[in-house]
C-alpha cells in the first residue's frame, strides 16, 4: 500500500501547467511540514515536501490555494528520473495528490460563499463534501 498523508503549510503559490502529451490541467506546490520532535534549544524543523495534483484537483489548487493556506493532502508517494543537461541522472520523490483539504480555521481564511459549500474533486472522479454550517463560524467558543 502506497498512501500519505501530510499536514503543512504552502510555501507559495502553486504553479499550474498544462501537460505536453494530453493538455491535462497539473498544479505543481511544495508544502512545507512541521517535524514532530524538537530538540532542546532549537527551533522545530520542517519538510519541504513536493506535490503535484492533476486534472479536477489541479483546477481545484488553482482556484482556492494560495500561499501560507494550511491543508491537508493525502495521496501517494511517486519516484521518477530524468537525464540533466550534464547527462547526470537525477531522482525526483512527490507526493501524487489523491484528496486535498482545508486545515486552516475559516476565521483566519475568511471564505467567500462559494468556499463554504465547495466539493473537493480527486483524480478517482469522486468528490467529498464540506458542508459548514453558518451557526458554526459565528460561534467564539470552539475548543479548537
Amino acid at each position: 500500500m502506497n498512501k500519505s498523508i501530510l499536514l503543512g503549510r504552502l510555501t507559495k503559490n502553486p504553479e499550474i501547467k498544462l501537460s505536453q502529451k494530453n493538455n491535462t490541467k497539473v498544479a505543481n506546490f511544495t508544502l512545507a511540514v512541521n517535524r514532530k520532535y524538537v530538540a532542546p534549544g532549537e527551533e522545530r524543523k520542517a519538510d519541504f515536501i513536493n506535490i503535484v495534483a492533476y486534472s479536477k484537483l489541479a483546477e481545484f489548487v488553482e482556484k482556492y490555494l494560495k500561499q501560507g493556506l494550511q491543508i491537508c493532502v493525502c495521496g501517494r508517494i511517486q519516484t521518477r528520473t530524468y537525464e540533466d543537461n550534464n547527462g547526470q541522472k537525477r531522482y525526483i520523490t512527490e507526493i501524487i495528490a489523491e484528496e486535498i483539504d482545508f486545515a486552516d480555521s475559516f476565521k483566519k481564511l475568511e471564505p467567500d460563499e462559494s468556499m463554504l459549500n465547495s466539493s473537493i474533486p480527486t483524480n478517482d472522479n469522486s468528490t467529498q463534501t464540506e458542508n459548514i454550517d453558518d451557526s458554526v463560524l459565528a460561534s467564539d467558543d470552539l475548543p479548537f
